[in-house]
């Protein structure tokens, strides 16, 4: 018997609901498998299904991640939604609410701006229309699918909101992250988190910025020409991808947050998955706990070798 997120003592997970916003593939895709795992009911949302592919033409579907959820014994559900459109995000969370009647984690994981980035570019160097397309990505479906979410996340406490972002409020303060676009889109993940936080507080809710690592996503693997069972060999093309990490790792993270009766503790908190893995003792799939943000400040801008000793 365990504490579910309402507080009620029942079996491990027994009725908890998820939205995973953004479920098509990397992070958020194993976001929902590890919520999954734990015996959620998970919503898996995407533009990118067996019946269409979104602007990325990328072959990972919504229905793919749903049938891996089930598989690690949740419950799999999938939706094509465009998170930029209000009418399907309302019709998604009037559903959810007509099938569950609550809803307990919100994780906001939409992204899909990679091929509009033009990286180390001045901002008169780049394009706009792009730029502003990232910003509608990144920031605005978030905005959106919060809207229309929260009301149903906060009629019972304990509900938990996840930003999924990259890189902490304290790295990214001190950092450029190589794109005025990239900068503030990440920058503004982060804040909502803090402006739900305080939203959602007197609901006796939580709100979470939370950043993987260096994540060895589907899109992350063959740009390094590996796959899972042989990256390690990405290290020749850049030593310090042995720092890198699954995208389960930050699935853990999240459902650590979830479990944890006293995750209020983080209301307003922006936190890597391996900074909670040293709190919570999760590890990623090959046991290790990789601190890749403190590996980049004490390694890789220290101008020392790759070497992850002490940071897995």
């Amino acid at each position: 018997m365990t504490a579910t997120l309402d507080g009620r003592t029942t079996t491990p997970w027994e009725g908890t609901v998820a939205l995973v916003a953004g479920a098509t593939r990397g992070a958020g895709r194993q976001i929902a498998v590890q919520l999954g795992a734990a015996g959620a009911t998970v919503y898996a949302t995407g533009r990118t299904s067996r019946a269409g592919r979104s602007e990325l033409d990328r072959p990972e579907t919504i229905e793919e991640t749903a049938e891996l959820v089930t598989a690690a014994g949740g419950t799999g559900i999938a939706v094509r939604v465009d998170h930029l459109v209000p009418e399907q995000v309302r019709d998604l969370v009037a559903r959810i609410d007509a099938e569950q009647g609550r809803l307990d984690v919100l994780v906001n994981d939409v992204w899909g701006a990679d091929p509009l980035i033009t990286w180390e570019k001045p901002v008169w160097e780049q394009p706009l229309e792009a730029g502003f397309r990232t910003l509608r990505l990144a920031v605005d479906t978030h905005i959106v699918t919060s809207h229309f979410a929260l009301p149903l996340l906060i009629r019972r406490p304990g509900g938990l909101v996840v930003e999924i972002g990259d890189g902490t409020r304290a790295y990214n303060d001190t950092h450029y992250r190589l794109s005025v676009f990239y900068d503030l889109a990440k920058v503004s993940v982060t804040r909502l988190a803090y402006s739900w936080g305080h939203e959602l507080a007197p609901h006796g809710c939580t709100a979470v910025a939370l950043t993987p690592g260096w994540i060895r996503s589907e899109a992350m693997l063959e740009h390094f020409g590996v796959t899972e069972e042989t990256w390690r060999d990405g290290a020749a093309k850049d030593p310090h991808f042995v720092i890198s990490e699954t995208p389960a790792f930050v699935g853990r993270a999240v459902v650590a947050l979830a479990a944890d009766a006293e995750r209020a503790r983080w209301n307003q908190a922006s936190v890597s998955a391996g900074e909670l893995a040293r709190v919570y003792g999760f590890t990623d799939l090959d046991g290790s706990r990789p601190d890749a943000f403190r590996y980049l400040s004490e390694v890789v801008e220290a101008d020392r070798p790759a070497d992850p000793t002490g940071y897995r």
